[in-house]
């Protein structure tokens, strides 16, 4: 048998010009997906709340923490439901010294049968859509509840890490 000579393949090459034009099509591709998912980031995670005013789950079922924003100033109330062995229905215990700054909130209680409450922490965007639903905003922090005893003067604080999600407007509210 004989041999056979077969040409050698050339590999096909691009121009110098398409290969620059795909290399910036993939370097603008990139550059826009990563500006993309650096907003997204920034948005959940730090892009300050407008307003915190609303009304807020606190600690248990029919207790409410009620924040009206105006400015830097926090005010408002905590309605906390007693149990049936005390003697009011429900303790109101009105915000007397809050404030905001930025994602910041930190606010304290008036004293009422001597206990009182604290909390520092952020408030940030919830799982709700839009203002309005449930869980819109959230005030994650810590929250610290202060009892004092007249007679020795000391005070008890029990603290611990909470998340209050708003509660959202009521479908029959106008």
């Amino acid at each position: 048998m004989g041999l056979v000579h077969r040409k050698p393949r050339l590999r096909h090459r691009q121009p110098a010009s398409k290969l620059l034009l795909k290399s910036v099509w993939v370097a603008v591709t990139l550059a826009t997906a990563l500006a993309a998912w650096g907003n997204l980031k920034a948005q959940s995670a730090g892009s300050p709340v407008g307003d915190a005013t609303g009304d807020y789950d606190f600690l248990q079922p029919y207790n409410t923490l009620a924040i009206l924003q105006e400015d830097q100033m926090v005010k408002g109330y905590i309605d906390v439901l007693q149990g049936q062995s005390e003697s009011d229905a429900v303790l109101s215990y009105p915000i007397t010294i809050g404030e905001r700054k930025g994602n910041q909130v930190d606010f304290r209680t008036r004293r009422i049968h001597e206990m009182y409450y604290r909390f520092s922490g952020t408030v940030q965007q919830g799982k709700g859509k839009k203002r309005g639903d449930p869980d819109y905003l959230e005030l994650v922090g810590e929250l610290q509840t202060i009892q004092s005893n007249s007679v020795t003067n000391q005070e008890t604080v029990e603290r611990r890490q909470v998340v209050f999600k708003s509660k959202g407007k009521n479908e029959q509210e106008p």
